[in-house]
């Protein structure tokens, strides 16, 4: 029980050190394609896309749909 608390925790780090990442990128960066952010920085895909959501929740980002891709930046 207590290593499944344990993985818990480390997980939700991850996720919360790939947002501080993708926060400073973007603050860097300005609006870019989900793919360009991800390519650059390197995340696993699914660390990624938790991150993302991560900011989404806390309502610090604003999405664009271009024509094949999608574009993120801070609000």
């Amino acid at each position: 029980m207590a290593k499944v608390k344990e993985e818990k925790r480390g997980i939700q780090e991850q996720i919360i050190e790939s947002a501080g990442q993708i926060y400073n990128y973007l603050s860097n960066k300005g609006e870019v394609s989900i793919n360009k952010m991800k390519k650059d920085l390197s995340l696993n895909e699914n660390f990624a896309e938790m991150g993302l959501g991560w900011l989404s929740r806390e309502d610090k980002l604003e999405y664009t749909q271009k024509a094949k891709s999608v574009t993120v930046k801070l609000r």
